[in-house]
Parts: structure tokens; sequence; C-alpha cells
């Protein structure tokens, strides 16, 4: 399985966008996902995180209150809907599982997408004026 299909864009400070992330194999082995993103100049940064065993949520501190990570209960999607836009918010931004069993808190944390065995094509997102 792979995680693929990440659609970003542009928009204005303020603005919201939605990121999907299609991954084969969630209901045969992945436990989680997680969103980075890598601006100009700065290191690779944890943005959110879910356990699909009980559906717990985990934040960046970036993103706390202003992004959501949801999954389709139907489909092999995870969403990241991100509100209230700001520049500093631009990046190219990754959705990543692993094959096997990881957590979130690590994952989220310093250097936490080192361990991550399957990432997503990165897409742009911009905000600005």
């Amino acid at each position: 399985g792979a995680a693929r299909g990440v659609w970003g864009g542009s928009v204005q400070p303020g603005g919201s966008l939605r990121l999907s992330c299609a991954a084969s194999g969630f209901t045969s082995g992945y436990t989680g996902l997680a969103w980075f993103r890598r601006a100009p100049g700065k290191e690779r940064e944890g943005v959110s995180c879910m356990h699909f065993s009980d559906g717990s949520t985990y934040y960046g501190d970036s993103a706390k209150g202003r992004f959501t990570i949801s999954k389709a209960a139907d489909k092999n999607m995870v969403y990241l809907q991100m509100n209230n836009l700001k520049p500093e918010d631009t990046a190219v931004y990754y959705c990543a599982t692993n094959l096997t069993p990881f957590p979130c808190q690590v994952v989220m944390g310093p250097g936490g997408h080192v361990g991550m065995d399957i990432w997503g094509k990165g897409t742009q997102v911009t905000v600005s004026s």
C-alpha cells in the first residue's frame, strides 16, 4: 500500500483548505496516519496524527485549534481540514504512515518524521494575500 494524493493550493490569510490522503491498506494493517509539513528553510514539522484504533488525534502546536484530522468511515481517505490559515502555514504538506504501529505523541515531536516508512507525494500550500 501507499499513501498518496494530497491536494493543496493557494489561499488568502484566514481562508481554509482541505488536504486529502488516500492510502491503500488502511483496513489491513496500517494503524494510523500523520501529516507533516516543510516550510522553506525549516525542518519538517509534525502537523497532525491519528491512531485508527481509537480515533485519538494529536496536533502540533502550530495546528492546534485550527486544523482537524479525520478519517472517512467508508473510504481509505484521511483528511486534514485547515482553517484560519496564516502565511506561516505556507509549506509543502505530506501525509505519511508506517508498516508498524507508531505513537502519535512521538511522531508529532521533534524529528518524529524519521520513523515513518511510507510517504505521500507532497503538495504545496501557499497562504498569501
